[in-house]
């Protein structure tokens, strides 16, 4: 993610008080290491902070700021522990009983992504969240809790340790069950589920979000996802409200194991992107050949908003990840629009005949 510092903010420093913004510039120093590329981000947030007090809001406008502060960063200190561990959200229906079929495949689902070595996260709570722990465990288990004005308990894999995490608001929440994800597996469930889907769909639909498996898992023969995907099909593509690539955002399984090497498939050559202004990077397990080159510039030139597809090394600015530089990487400008594409060219540079060298998987 690329940085502009916000203009409005530095101007109306340097025209309201030079004193205050010295001030600043003096806490950020003392505050952040030294040679921390962060030091413009950090000062940019005291700016942010200052100005809301010069302006002295309201009481209630001001504990947000504080609370959504607070919970960012302890949860920021808490999953750092966890920084390089593939993690799976899974979502699905609190209040699905323990003598459901789909209780039993979310306990598969855990203990599957466990012996994959995935990290598990969920709400916390019953149902399909309490199942998926069960079965992987809770050294393979994060549970994202939110606190409510009437009792609330987390389900017994995670309460009251130190893989739980307690939220008071959903949305920063919310933001966790995505920004920690590799992927995410979503179980059948009521309107908190859909509005999930959607809402990581839409994500990653609009580069929001970066690109990682959607998997759709329902029991054998069962209907719910196959019902909505042919909803989608039929009211969002057929009346252009979306791409029909799109749709190749989602796979839907009905099987843990499928569910679990689907995941693990996405990750076979692709390990991570990253953004540097007009640049899309993506790092590689392995270099590509040649001839993988010349077909991505020829059957995938339309993902590439200017120029070509370009394999280099790492670059400057990625010298804060220092354990990925010695990963290949596929850099182009982006269109930017069509990310079902870009998951379409993802599947071709996971397959091994693209690789420079296909030594054992």
């Amino acid at each position: 993610m690329s940085f502009e510092p916000d203009d409005y903010l530095a101007r109306h420093f340097k025209v309201g008080s030079t004193d205050l913004s010295q001030k600043i510039d003096e806490l950020a120093a003392l505050a952040v290491p030294q040679n921390s590329q962060n030091l413009p981000l950090y000062r940019e947030m005291l700016v942010t902070v200052m100005r809301m007090a010069q302006a002295d809001r309201s009481r209630w406008d001001a504990k947000i700021l504080l609370q959504t502060m607070r919970e960012m960063e302890h949860a920021f200190s808490r999953l750092d522990q966890f920084k390089r561990r593939r993690k799976v959200t899974v979502f699905g229906s609190a209040r699905t009983p323990i003598e459901n079929p789909l209780y039993a495949q979310a306990r598969e689902l855990g203990a599957t992504l466990a012996r994959y070595d995935m990290m598990v996260i969920t709400g916390a709570g019953g149902g399909i969240m309490a199942a998926a722990h069960e079965g992987a465990g809770l050294d393979n288990s994060l549970g994202l809790n939110i606190t409510l004005p009437f009792e609330q308990h987390a389900n017994p894999t995670v309460d009251g340790t130190n893989n739980l995490l307690s939220f008071h608001f959903f949305f920063v929440r919310k933001l966790f069950f995505i920004k920690e994800a590799d992927a995410l597996v979503l179980c059948p469930g009521g309107f908190g589920t859909l509005d999930e889907a959607l809402e990581v769909l839409t994500l990653i639909q609009t580069g929001k979000s970066p690109l990682v498996p959607v998997v759709l898992l329902d029991q054998p023969g069962g209907s719910f996802w196959k019902d909505a995907l042919q909803f989608m099909s039929r009211q969002l593509v057929d009346n252009r409200y979306i791409l029909p690539n799109d749709m190749r955002l989602m796979r839907l399984v009905e099987d843990p194991e499928e569910a679990a090497r689907e995941i693990a498939d996405f990750y076979r050559n692709f390990h991570s992107s990253r953004r540097f202004k007009e640049r899309f990077v993506m790092r590689l397990n392995h270099a590509l050949s040649d001839a993988t080159l010349d077909h991505l510039n020829e059957h995938f030139a339309d993902l590439c908003l200017s120029g070509q597809f370009e394999q280099q090394s790492c670059c400057e600015q990625e010298l804060d990840e220092p354990e990925l530089q010695s990963l290949p990487r596929l850099s182009f400008v982006f269109n930017g629009r069509d990310h079902g594409r870009l998951r379409e060219l993802t599947d071709y540079i996971n397959r091994p005949d693209s690789w420079a060298e296909t030594g054992a998987d």
